[in-house]
């Protein structure tokens, strides 16, 4: 019973404007969060069918007027559309005492809508129907398991592998057909595409953290801001902790990654969550990024920054963004309060003397909190620049400034991923330095020489220009009798020997 009346609770709190479903879930101290999340989820979605039937059944009146409405809710979404009550007492007794006329009047209201299916009932109403479902992704923790192990662990289990995708069009024409079927994507190296609604919350490997149950978009970051091996790397805004996760196995456990959340749950949840998946790297702290000093000794070796901060989450499907961090509607008022603080973050971000790559990404539709964050930060920050990142993949940033096209975007319909948004910033001089080709080598080489031999203009440069040559000359010349003299007492005990 406890489950149901934590889920009612939060049902209050949101129509009082309390919170979001996201945080009261992780703020209620409920052991299951994940049960408790997918109770309000489904509820909240099927919430005109209930309060209909609710209301037509005449649940709550006579005896039963001290059942509390939400409590009500819940409860009869688990009888009519979910596994059945999961609970014992006197609340169970009252609701079961009602089963015959609920489903009664769940019969009549699908012939009143015409209808046939709660799918379609559900639409009728103005709920949230499912639509066409994402791909369901999931990614080889590598510190744990190797791809091969994984695709052998599957077909053991039943599934055909049907190899690396080619393209998203292949994903979508394999996400249209149900089945023990997988394949590995076509744009991340460690994830792996299974059948949409394929639940993998009790399989040992996942239970183990062998795998991670990671939206493809949100495997963009972290891939994208790839750091070396043993890389000291900064994630901003860390929790729930699946990037985190992504960049230890990306540096292979070696280095540092410093994560930072000001939520306490949240961050013994991600705590959790990286134990479970062998990370051993990680320094987390309860502790806002916009206080960390980028002058603090402790992080003069980092290098790579991932900043995913807080956002509308309008790239959220429609039936996620009820349950949002940010719920609530896009306001221009809020959409300006987020974007500075985004830049904040970003900004701060770059303040590291360090620093060489940064990757600024979001769950956002919105231009304000996109292109145009980039955008004021380019202008800000010169000595970086934007680099273009998976030139393959399809959507790319909006055309609201010179060089946007180097950011790409994610959607449902274009990629099959939750709406996304990622842009990578440079320093300037690691760039030019990463950049050199061996024909610009060539190039420079030529150059050298050629400036070498030119006469100079001034009489202290040429002047200059001798002595240095002289030098070369007699350092060359040095070298030159050591390796002779050594290469003479290795003949001699050729000849003695």
């Amino acid at each position: 019973m406890a489950v149901y009346q934590m889920a009612a609770g939060i049902l209050d709190k949101l129509g009082r404007k309390e919170g979001a479903v996201k945080s009261l879930v992780y703020d209620s101290g409920y052991k299951n969060v994940r049960q408790l999340y997918a109770l309000l989820c489904e509820t909240l979605r099927f919430s005109s069918v209930l309060d209909d039937v609710i209301a037509s059944s005449q649940l709550l009146r006579g005896g039963n007027k001290k059942l509390p409405f939400n409590l009500a809710k819940v409860l009869v979404y688990d009888l009519l559309f979910g596994k059945g009550l999961q609970c014992g007492g006197y609340w169970k007794a009252t609701i079961l005492a009602h089963r015959a006329r609920l489903q009664a009047e769940l019969a009549k209201l699908k012939v009143k809508k015409k209808v046939s299916n709660n799918q379609d009932l559900l639409t009728s109403l103005g709920g949230v129907a499912d639509g066409p479902a994402l791909p369901r992704y999931v990614r080889v923790n590598t510190l744990k398991s190797s791809m091969n192990d994984i695709i052998s662990y599957f077909k053991r289990q039943g599934y055909t592998y049907l190899g690396k995708a080619r393209s998203i069009e292949e994903i979508a024409q394999f996400a249209q057909k149900p089945g023990k079927r997988f394949l590995q994507d076509s744009h991340i190296p460690d994830l792996l595409v299974f059948s949409p609604n394929t639940d993998f919350h009790k399989d040992s490997l996942y239970t183990a953290g062998h795998l991670i149950l990671q939206d493809k978009a949100s495997c963009l970051p972290a891939l994208l801001l790839s750091p070396p091996v043993g890389a000291h790397v900064i994630d901003a805004c860390a929790a729930p902790g699946n990037k985190t996760s992504h960049l230890a196995a990306i540096i292979q456990n070696k280095g540092k990654v410093f994560a930072f959340d000001l939520d306490t749950k949240r961050l013994a949840t991600m705590s959790t969550l990286l134990l479970r998946a062998g990370i051993t790297c990680q320094e987390l702290a309860n502790q806002d990024f916009l206080t960390v000093s980028p002058d603090d000794p402790k992080y003069q070796k980092v290098s790579h920054i991932l900043v995913d901060p807080s956002c509308s989450g309008s790239g959220m499907p429609d039936r996620m963004r009820m349950l949002g961090e940010e719920a609530g509607s896009d306001t221009s008022e809020r959409l300006q309060a987020l974007s500075a603080f985004q830049r904040r973050a970003l900004s701060h971000a770059l303040s590291f003397s360090s620093v060489q790559t940064v990757v600024y990404s979001t769950c956002s539709v919105h231009q304000e909190e996109n292109e145009d964050v980039v955008k004021d930060i380019l202008e800000q920050y010169t000595d970086f620049r934007l680099v273009k990142v998976l030139p393959s993949w399809p959507v790319r940033g909006q055309n609201t400034f010179p060089g946007s096209d180097s950011c790409l975007r994610a959607s449902f319909t274009e990629t099959l991923t939750n709406g996304f948004f990622v842009a990578l910033f440079q320093r300037k001089d690691e760039g030019s330095r990463s950049s050199v080709t061996c024909d610009e080598q060539k190039h420079l080489n030529t150059a050298h020489t050629a400036a070498k031999e030119r006469l100079c203009s001034k009489p202290e440069e040429k002047s200059n220009l001798i002595q240095v040559t002289l030098k070369r000359k007699a350092n060359n010349m040095a070298n030159a009798k050591s390796t002779t003299k050594k290469s003479r007492k290795k003949k001699r005990k050729m000849k003695d020997s």
